[in-house]
């Protein structure tokens, strides 16, 4: 089984994530990153979740000498949210950067994708469409696409969930941190400009519902 270890000193919070996860991955819970040391000795793990501010120091610093070492996916969780705070612990070398408060439902997305790129089942090829989600290279007929990062997760569930009907809450819980914050035409919105990069034929309505991907691109 996979086994993920998360690094919160918050005890409650800490309990709760492992409730949660643990149908799915086997996990272990340290409170300080010298416990996290010891586990991580002891333990071969597959995902390290990990607070930034800790007892006993720095998670970002902990996270970047962690990176030199291994190429085992790390996730920051924090209350911290600038745009700056993100840009520093993504340089530090985390795969991931969620923002306390978050929903279980993005966590757990969030989890699934930084295990499957671990497994580099991130490039997908459809006709004249090329999409590699691990390189961030996406092409049509050659030609480059640009994608926001909305656009990319969106597309991605999709994609790796083809031939399946994506209810449109699944897309949104999967996609925005803060469900309540996101009006009713926003996902609509994203899919329209999806169409328009990518052909609208790759991507089904599905009404009253949701979309679905289209392997072939048929309209």
């Amino acid at each position: 089984m996979i086994r993920i270890l998360i690094v919160e000193d918050d005890a409650v919070l800490a309990d709760g994530l492992k409730k949660a996860l643990q149908s799915e991955y086997e996990v272990t819970t340290a409170g300080t990153l010298g416990e996290a040391c010891v586990c991580l000795e002891q333990w071969d793990y597959q995902l390290l979740i990990l607070d930034i501010n800790l007892p006993d120091g720095d998670g970002v610093q902990f996270c970047k000498a962690f990176k030199q070492k291994k190429d085992t996916p790390v996730m920051l969780l924090t209350a911290r949210d600038t745009e700056q705070d993100e840009i520093t612990g993504l340089e530090a070398g985390a795969d991931e950067y969620i923002t306390k408060p978050f929903r279980l439902g993005i966590l757990r997305a969030r989890i699934r994708l930084l295990l499957r790129k671990k497994q580099g089942v991130r490039a997908y090829e459809f006709g004249e469409l090329a999409l590699d989600f691990e390189k961030k290279e996406y092409r049509k007929a050659e030609k480059k696409l640009t994608l926001s990062r909305t656009e990319e997760q969106v597309l991605y569930l999709l994609v790796s969930h083809a031939g399946q009907t994506l209810t449109r809450d699944y897309l949104i819980e999967n996609t925005w941190d803060s469900y309540e914050s996101v009006e009713e035409n926003t996902l609509s919105v994203c899919i329209t400009r999806l169409k328009a990069k990518i052909g609208a034929g790759y991507i089904g309505t599905v009404y009253g519902i949701g979309y679905q991907w289209q392997r072939g691109g048929e309209t």
